[in-house]
Formats: C-alpha cells, sequence, structure tokens
C-alpha cells in the first residue's frame, strides 16, 4: 500500500520532506516525527485521571539551612518500610562501660572479704598455744573415726587477782580439770561425753583415785594415759581451754542462751540467776558452767551437763551468718583462740576447724550428748553400759548408741526418770 504523504509543514527542521520509518527521528506510535504532529488517525495517549480515593505523594520541602532535599521515604519510591534496628540504652551519664567497671569493685571487694576471712583466723594459729599431750609407751591401736580430748582446766594463770574476785576462781594453785569431755566424729552422729571430774578410776603408778588428779600429777600426758587405760578408746587430738577463755570466747560470740532448771544462787561461783532461758555473757555462762552447789543431789554430773550446755550453744552461735558477716565478731572470735584454747602439738588449722565445727553438730538430730554411764553417784563407772558405749566409740558405730545408754547424767533411766 501506498504511503501517505505527511501533511503540509510536516517535514523537517530544515525544510526536507521528513523522516523515513526506520530513522531515529520517525516516531513509530504516531507514524510521523517525535517533533511534529501526529496523523488524525494515529493513536493517541489518553491522560491518566487520578481516581477520587487514590493517595497522592506530595513532593518533599527542604527546610530552611538544609543542605540537601530530604530523601524520598520508602512509601513514595514503592520499597517496603525495613524493621527499625533495636538501639542499645547506655547507662547513665552515658557511658555503657560503667556497670563493668561497677562488677570490677564488687568482684575485689568480694576477693578482699574471702582473704580477710582466710588471713586473720592464720594469723591467730600462729598465737595459739602448742601441747605435748600423747603418752609415750604402749597405746590403743589407730581407730576409725577421730577423737578428741577437750580439757578444761580451772588454771588460774594469767588471771589478775580483780579477775579472780570478779569471776569467783579463788586463788588455788597448781592445776586440775574442772572439765573432762570425749568427742567422736566419724560415719554415725557427732558424740559429745562428759567424764565428770570426780570419776573413780584407775590413774598409771598412782592407784585408784578421781580422774582429775591424773591431771593434776602428770598433766595432759598423764590424763590422755588414763582414759586410754580405763576406756580402750585413742585420743587422736588434744584441746586445753581455760577459766578465762570461757569468758571470752562467749563474750565473742555477743553471749549465749542458758536454760537453768532451777534458780541457781552459788557465791563461789558468783552466779545468781532464775530458772528459765535467758541471756548470759561470759561471766554468767562461766559461773553457770562450774557450779556444783546449785544441786545437792547430782552436784558434780550437773555440772558436767551444763558444760556440755555452754559447748554447744558457743558452737551455735559460731557457725551463726553473723560471725561471718560482722568483720569485728569474726575478728574477735579468731584472736580469742589463741587466749582461750591450747591444742596438742601436731594439730593444723584445718584440724582446729574440724574441732570447732564438730562442736556445733552434738544436739539433736545432728549429734549426741551424754554422760559416760555410770553406777552411781559416787562416780563409779557402770560395768556394763560403760564398756557398751566405749566399744560403740572404738567401732565408730555412734549410731547403734541406743538412748537408754546415752542419758545427760550417765546414770540409767530407771534411775534418773
Amino acid at each position: 500500500m501506498a504511503e501517505r504523504p505527511p501533511r503540509d509543514g510536516a517535514g523537517d527542521r530544515t525544510g526536507s520532506e521528513g523522516p523515513e520509518k526506520g530513522t531515529p527521528e520517525y516516531n513509530w506510535l504516531y507514524g510521523s516525527s517525535s517533533a511534529k504532529t501526529p496523523d488524525d488517525d494515529a493513536t493517541r495517549a489518553v491522560p491518566r485521571q487520578p481516581r477520587p480515593d487514590e493517595t497522592r505523594v506530595m513532593p518533599t520541602v527542604p527546610r530552611e539551612g538544609s543542605r540537601r532535599p530530604a530523601a524520598p521515604t520508602p512509601a513514595a519510591s514503592g520499597r517496603p518500610t525495613p524493621p527499625t534496628p533495636p538501639r542499645s540504652t547506655p547507662a547513665s551519664g552515658g557511658d555503657a562501660r560503667r556497670p563493668r567497671f561497677r562488677m570490677v569493685y564488687v568482684l575485689a571487694l568480694v576477693l578482699l572479704w574471702i582473704v580477710y576471712l582466710v588471713a586473720v583466723p592464720l594469723f591467730a594459729w600462729t598465737k595459739v598455744e602448742k601441747v605435748n599431750f600423747e603418752p609415750k609407751g604402749k597405746r590403743p591401736a589407730e581407730q576409725p573415726g577421730t577423737t578428741y580430748l577437750l580439757v578444761g582446766s580451772d588454771s588460774r594463770a594469767g588471771l589478775t587477782p580483780e579477775q579472780r574476785r570478779e569471776l569467783g576462781t579463788g586463788n588455788a594453785a597448781g592445776q586440775r580439770t574442772d572439765t573432762i569431755m570425749l568427742l567422736h566424729t566419724g560415719s554415725g552422729p557427732n558424740l559429745l561425753m562428759s567424764i565428770p571430774r570426780d570419776s573413780i578410776v584407775d590413774i598409771p603408778d598412782r592407784g585408784s583415785s578421781k580422774i582429775n588428779a591424773a591431771f593434776a600429777y602428770g598433766g595432759p600426758k598423764l590424763l590422755v594415759r588414763t582414759i586410754e587405760q580405763n576406756t580402750g578408746i585413742r585420743v587422736d587430738a588434744y584441746v586445753e581451754i581455760g577459766l578465762g577463755g570461757v569468758v571470752d570466747v562467749v563474750d565473742a560470740v555477743g553471749g549465749i542462751e542458758i536454760c537453768p532448771t532451777v534458780d541457781m544462787e552459788d557465791k563461789l561461783a558468783n552466779l545468781d540467776i532464775k530458772k528459765g532461758c535467758q541471756q548470759a555473757d561470759g561471766k554468767t555462762a562461766l559461773g553457770f558452767a562450774r557450779s556444783r552447789k546449785t544441786d545437792p543431789q547430782y552436784g558434780d554430773i550437773t555440772r558436767a551437763k551444763h558444760q556440755r550446755e555452754v559447748v554447744s550453744a558457743v558452737g551455735r552461735k559460731v557457725v551463726s551468718p553473723m560471725s561471718v558477716i560482722n568483720p569485728f565478731r569474726y575478728w574477735d572470735l579468731a584472736m580469742a583462740a589463741p587466749e582461750s584454747f591450747a591444742f596438742g602439738e601436731g594439730a593444723s588449722p584445718v584440724r582446729a576447724a574440724l574441732w570447732a565445727s564438730a562442736m556445733t553438730r552434738v544436739n539433736g538430730e545432728n549429734g549426741l550428748t551424754c554422760g559416760v554411764p555410770i553406777a552411781d553417784l559416787a562416780v563409779h563407772w557402770d560395768s556394763e553400759r560403760a564398756p557398751k558405749m566405749f566399744r560403740a566409740i572404738i567401732n565408730d558405730d555412734t549410731e547403734s548408741i541406743p538412748k537408754s545408754l546415752c542419758t545427760p547424767s550417765g546414770l540409767p533411766k530407771s534411775v534418773t526418770g
């Protein structure tokens, strides 16, 4: 089909007949040059009319002082809106490292406190007196568990005349024992057994006498030898406490609770208290542990019971959290040891700590507290019941000890009720 000639004036800018098909300036949509008016029958583009409900994007207007126009929003460009990344909130003051610094300070304080808890008892241990307690000659063989001998000496050495008057200790010379206890620890419950100082036993090379005489004759060695010979129990460790030591230790833990069952008035012990549970300072606790005049029936047997009560009460206070949390109490308690206790030669700080820990577990379900089984108030050991108690300790079988054997006075329950 023949090509229609262009309209008048439809030529190019130079007045030629216009571009041919296929040339760069030929507009195939309108059939003519892009610079010319399309033919009447050419396809025309219809302008797009916006819908009434259509959202239109308004051009952004840069703010005054802005160096460049604002970038188009994701909605305007048709791209999805990306999620906003989380922003870290700095610590107060804008320093994100401050919490780490605070944690360093806390850790430093904890380390210093641990060093203090370890260093104080080690320092105190360097001042503790060591006692040669192991006798020569034949001794019982090694036995399972550990048996400690706790001796309360009534020596007045180190006490001033004023302190002797205040504590009611008198001025007796020499050295005797107000307290003798065996503490056994092992596979069963801990056992704390009192041996009344008036117990009638055989003392090596001295004949039959009260057991506290062994201490007066030959000190710790003879006392240990006497106990081992009469019981068959091997003494593994030795601990000695003086009269002033009881006062210092009780005061160091802030006092203890005692529970006398009767009113107690004893001028020799400077003691005047009513029955019932009450707080006691060191002076009162010492009088409570020493008095035997307030019980005319059982005398020294009741005193041994009160001594176990004081020892157990001190043990409970030693392991209380306040003994560790309060640095002043911790220091007083640790430094009371050199002034109050003497340990057997060969003992280590670990051994001393084990003994102190064991002393806190001798009550209720945690342990047993007994008097050595006796037959009468003249304090003769029971020929049947006492050996049973001793065998249980030797064999580390405290769990098998019945209540009928472990009584507070040492007398059979049929006698004491």
